[in-house]
């Protein structure tokens, strides 16, 4: 092998190597990215899930809060009821 043939298959492996590195920062990039928008789409989801239990906890508390009322309501007109008799 010459001088010169020696010279193109180092430059040849160094570029083989560069395009590899390359290509292994973008598969690195690829699945950080990958990575990051899963992060993200997990959050969303346990904020979603927070806030619908919050708004499922809200619903509860008026609900009961309205049940009291009725029954107080109930409990006004039965004594109304026996004040007229």
């Amino acid at each position: 092998m010459t001088e010169s043939e020696e010279r193109t298959g180092a430059r040849s492996r160094a570029h083989e190597y560069r395009v590899t590195t390359a290509d292994t920062d973008v598969a690195k990039e690829t699945i950080m990215s990958y990575l990051e928008q899963h992060l993200a789409s997990s959050r969303m989801h346990a904020l979603q899930a927070d806030a619908d239990a919050a708004a499922r906890a809200r619903r509860m508390r008026a609900a009961r809060r309205w049940a009291r009322r009725a029954e107080r309501a109930t409990q006004r007109a039965a004594r109304a009821s026996a004040a007229v008799r």
